[in-house]
């Protein structure tokens, strides 16, 4: 009998014009398929545009992720974490997760959890302003970060509308909550210690809504260039201890969303995939709480960008991919106590050129990759 692995992939939950939000950005109602059908290669031999071999699927309709669904199951993805986001008091591009996944009639084959995307919105979305992304403190659209009021209406929101649904992923009963850029909640908050009692409370409400706690797991983004700025009033940066401010947040995981979080992405795949091995010792050693090991697919993000963006993955074939797999699969195996959750950037991210659906570039290749590595007798 196989061993069950827990490969979860990540859900850029754009790719539908169902939010109105959305077209400030994308005006022709696509969400960001617009951006990926309008991309130009940006020198000969740029492996741009690509084409989704399922059409630009609108990722808001049940009937497209009962197919995307089939697909992730049948391939060796069982986890689906989506990207959520809270901007001006209220979620953005929930509409994938509630009106497409959540009403698809199979979502019990694929698991999902929520990662809370605590990030600022530059014009970064908007490829016609995006030259100005540089200038993000001018062009700041809508702040991620929320005070303790609003902190306790979105974790309210989360149990009620997510939570308690039987598809949610949970790891020894706590439902699985991932932070990325947790600085900037210390920063809506108050303080480390202001985020402690908030996350406390927030465990306090999840075992009165029946489950076991919460799990709180971060995205360790540049964990050793911590972004510290209004975090701790009179705090200097050289003085923050990144190894005792993580102790006192008191997560119950970490893992990384992204490569480029870390490593060097202008670079040969299996050269980026021997830092992130080193890297995924350097946190085992470090932390005293799981690492869950990471796999990203590459890197390309010149379809946001009018100018070219000198930072792109070389040589993420599916045949290499294939070695990062067997990689993660390996550093599950040899820690057994812990849950056997594998990340992976991701499901869906064509703007980052960092995804497992299928293309004409490779067809389903990745996909095939996960399937021989985690499926193998499927």
């Amino acid at each position: 009998m196989n061993k069950k692995y827990d490969i979860g992939a990540f859900i850029y939950p754009a790719y539908t014009g169902d939010e109105l939000r959305s077209r400030i950005f994308w005006p022709d109602g696509i969400g960001e398929w617009e951006t990926i059908k309008k991309t130009q290669p940006k020198f000969n031999g740029h492996k741009w545009p690509r084409k989704p071999l399922w059409g630009y699927q609108n990722e808001a309709d049940p009937y497209v992720m009962e197919m995307q669904i089939n697909a992730a199951a049948d391939h060796g993805v069982n986890v689906f974490i989506y990207d959520w986001y809270w901007y001006d008091r209220r979620p953005f591009l929930e509409n994938c997760l509630n009106d497409g996944y959540l009403k698809a009639k199979n979502n019990d084959r694929v698991k999902f959890y929520l990662m809370w995307a605590l990030h600022d919105v530059p014009y970064l979305w908007d490829i016609r302003n995006s030259h100005l992304e540089g200038v993000k403190g001018d062009t700041i659209l809508w702040r991620c970060a929320v005070d303790r009021n609003e902190f306790e209406i979105v974790a309210n929101r989360m149990i009620e509308r997510y939570f308690k649904h039987p598809s949610y992923y949970r790891i020894d009963g706590k439902p699985v909550l991932m932070l990325y850029g947790f600085a900037r909640l210390m920063n809506g908050l108050g303080g480390a210690t202001q985020t402690r009692n908030a996350l406390d409370w927030f465990r306090e409400q999840c075992v009165k809504a029946g489950f076991g706690g919460l799990h709180i797991q971060l995205d360790m983004l540049y964990d050793w260039t911590f972004d510290i700025s209004g975090v701790d009033a009179g705090g200097a940066v050289d003085s923050i201890d990144i190894e005792a401010l993580i102790k006192e947040i008191a997560p119950d995981s970490i893992t990384h969303y992204q490569f480029c979080h870390f490593a060097d992405m202008k670079n040969d795949y299996l050269d980026i995939l021997a830092h992130a091995k080193k890297e995924w010792k350097r946190l085992e050693s470090t932390y005293d709480i799981p690492y869950f090991p990471h796999i990203s697919l590459g890197w390309d993000n010149n379809p946001r960008f009018r100018d070219f963006k000198d930072t792109i993955t070389t040589n993420n074939t599916p045949e290499n991919i294939k070695k990062a797999f067997r990689a993660a699969k390996e550093y599950v195996d040899a820690h057994p106590k812990q849950p056997p959750l594998i990340t992976i950037n991701s499901w869906n991210e064509w703007t980052e050129a960092s995804y497992l659906q299928p293309d004409d570039l490779y067809g389903y290749g990745y996909l095939e990759a996960l399937k021989e590595v985690f499926l193998p007798e499927v």
